[in-house]
């Protein structure tokens, strides 16, 4: 029976040798136990910790769950072994992945950009047509000086209507969300409590929050992931009846994912009306920019996840937003 095990154990040993991917044993302390050619290439070798090798060996990226080994790039998952507390840490190499994802990605964005082009001429003329009329009524020496206030108003409207135009292509134009950092929870909260009360209170709607704060942190862009929040606020506030409404906004940790829930009572929408939400420039409000909603779910799949929606007429509508946990939201040092 020893030898039995011995001859097993051998075995073992040589298909692990023999993976192509790395794989690391880790012991109830995150110590190495094991580690295969495949880790050790990428400068993972028995005798650290999980946590050493993380900050020396390890770059995160800005898709959860895959680091930089230098000129490498790996996806990293890390699964409990055994009852003891060991964990089993497995490392794809995805470097010609990633880089055929970004390449059929770039060209998907150059195709939609050329498509949006002649959609965005169209989005730009009517404002600056008004403009450029209200603009050349200001030329007229006998207008009122009331009468000038006001078109002066009516023009910087639509000017500032142009910019936001211009600033949400782009925003929608970069496609990805730049940058990560781990961040509370509570953070986010208070950078949308900050943003969005004022507005809500401004139209007598109540604003309520239920958020899991334990101490939580998030990892991905905080200023991405605030602004499509923000967006799905706004668009909550747009359609909920002053004095009346009211918006509800949740966010609470699931087992791979973060959702982060906005729920309105207002006038809802009707089942045709949903399918088109997230297309480049479909909006039902004259004042829109109809780019809001296509941003928002760039940056929820940028962050692994997406943008689900329920809605009925005269009931209101839910914006479901899932943001990847990533391995940097997994508890890997416990």
């Amino acid at each position: 029976q020893y030898l039995e095990k011995a001859a097993l154990t051998e075995r073992l040993t040589l298909l692990l040798n023999a993976l192509p991917a790395g794989v690391v044993v880790l012991d109830a302390d995150g110590s190495f136990v094991e580690a295969n050619p495949a880790a050790n290439a990428l400068g993972l070798v028995s005798g650290s910790t999980w946590a050493e090798a993380e900050s020396e060996h390890l770059v995160a990226t800005e898709t959860p769950g895959e680091f930089l080994a230098g000129e490498r790039r790996v996806s990293v998952t890390v699964t409990p072994l055994d009852s003891a507390g060991g964990r089993i840490v497995l490392l794809h190499d995805v470097t010609e992945a990633h880089r055929l994802k970004s390449q059929a990605e770039r060209q998907q964005r150059l195709a939609a950009m050329g498509e949006m082009a002649a959609q965005l001429a169209h989005q730009l003329r009517t404002p600056l047509a008004a403009a450029l009329l209200y603009a050349g009524n200001l030329e007229n020496p006998d207008l009122p000086a009331a009468s000038r206030v006001s078109i002066a108003q009516k023009t910087v409207a639509r000017l500032k209507h142009l910019e936001r135009l211009i600033q949400d292509m782009l925003l929608f134009a970069r496609g990805e969300a730049l940058g990560r950092e781990t961040f509370p929870i509570r953070d986010l909260v208070g950078d949308l409590a900050h943003t969005f009360e004022p507005l809500a209170r401004s139209r007598d709607v109540e604003f309520r929050v239920a958020a899991d704060d334990d101490g939580e942190t998030m990892t991905g862009n905080r200023k991405a992931i605030a602004g499509a929040l923000t967006n799905l606020l706004e668009n909550a506030l747009q359609a909920v009846e002053p004095g009346r409404g009211c918006i509800e906004f949740s966010i609470c940790r699931g087992a791979t994912h973060w959702l982060l829930t906005v729920r309105d009572n207002g006038r809802g929408m009707a089942p045709d009306v949903v399918p088109r939400l997230f297309q480049p420039f479909f909006t039902t409000r004259t004042d829109g920019t109809g780019l809001g909603l296509a941003i928002a779910r760039g940056v929820a799949r940028a962050h692994g996840g997406g943008i689900d929606v329920t809605s009925k007429l005269g009931e209101g509508t839910e914006f479901a937003m899932t943001v990847s946990l990533g391995l940097a939201g997994e508890s890997t040092e416990s």
